[in-house]
């Protein structure tokens, strides 16, 4: 089978694998659609373990059964989640699945910009979502980029008529928005460096827009009755947005930070302030089973539009374009790849 082997940002090769062999409680699917995440272009944390083939945003169908597996069929159309926790450890146990050892440890083989992948047993038990018939596949790729943002407003305890700031309007910005906008948020406000992003975040729910390079906090308070923004979240790994962040959370206001910058960069923090304001601060990483239960509802239900997000539907062999689309952040949302295209 192809499978696309990424070496570097620049370098991505079409190579052959076989086609994985499966176990009793295992299956085999073939991956129909497999969206490109701005994780897989993050080369300070891909390169080490490159070559490797990425791809965790899939969706496709069961071609081959294990004899041990009894709650799917060949012929079912799946959204197969990559990473899966033990549910039973302190983490999970307490609501921390994504910190469990389990979930870091777990994967499909080889990965999800393939022809095929072999699903191992523990997530077949607790990583198959079968998709509605009126899901397409490509919808089913953003079953997991959701799933880590409705985490993440969940984490920031968002509330409904608050205040947003979104810093950042790549795919990852725009989901907030929207999924910000289907929960009722108040005024809506994003950022970003580039103008065609800026318009995207309109279309998507912003109610106001801030090229990066303004002073965003004192244009928040402009748009905001001469207040700051009571949920801020940070969509990119860049320290002056995590800056700009910092200056713009109102009194009593979160800063959710769903990006973070390479390991070894620091950000400092006015510690002070922020105690006598009480501003909190709070991480989110990757999804739970609940989240992406929850985000493939809100898709079939459509009160999240992912579909318009779509930008480009490439081939296997233009995967290379796809990984360079999304790491020039410019004129793309979502890139897909379909391997049978």
């Amino acid at each position: 089978m192809r499978v696309v082997m990424y070496y570097n940002n620049n370098d991505v090769r079409i190579e052959e694998m076989p086609v994985p062999k499966i176990g009793r409680g295992e299956l085999l699917v073939k991956v129909m659609a497999s969206g490109i995440c701005g994780s897989d272009v993050l080369e300070w944390y891909r390169i080490k373990k490159a070559p490797r083939v990425l791809g965790h945003e899939i969706a496709g169908e069961i071609v081959e059964v294990g004899e041990d597996v009894k709650n799917y069929k060949k012929g079912d159309r799946v959204f197969v989640s990559h990473h899966v926790p033990c549910n039973t450890c302190h983490y999970c146990l307490n609501g921390y699945h994504t910190a469990c050892e389990t979930l870091h440890r777990t994967n499909y083989d080889p990965g999800g910009f393939a022809e095929y992948l072999r699903v191992p047993e523990i997530n077949v038990d607790r990583g198959i979502y079968l998709l509605p018939e009126n899901m397409s596949y490509e919808e089913g790729t953003f079953i997991e980029p959701l799933a880590c943002v409705l985490r993440g407003q969940r984490v920031a305890n968002l509330k409904p008529g608050q205040t947003v700031l979104v810093i950042g309007s790549g795919i990852s910005g725009l989901l907030h928005i929207n999924l910000a906008r289907a929960l009722r948020a108040g005024k809506i406000i994003a950022t970003d460096v580039h103008e065609y992003r800026l318009k995207a975040a309109s279309r998507f729910g912003a109610d106001f827009t801030i090229h990066a390079e303004e002073n965003v906090s004192e244009r928040v308070k402009e748009l905001n009755d001469g207040r700051l923004a009571d949920c801020v979240i940070v969509c990119t790994g860049a320290i002056p947005a995590m800056e700009q962040a910092l200056q713009s959370v109102d009194k009593g206001g979160t800063i959710l930070f769903f990006a973070v910058p390479e390991p070894g960069i620091n950000l400092s923090i006015p510690i002070n302030d922020f105690w006598r304001n009480e501003i909190k601060m709070v991480t989110s990483y990757g999804a739970a089973p609940s989240d992406l239960a929850s985000a493939l509802e809100l898709i079939h239900a459509q009160r999240v539009n992912v579909k318009d997000m779509i930008t480009h539907k490439l081939s296997m062999a233009e995967a290379g374009l796809g990984f360079r689309l999304v790491a020039e952040a410019k004129e793309s949302i979502k890139v897909i790849i379909e391997p049978w295209r």
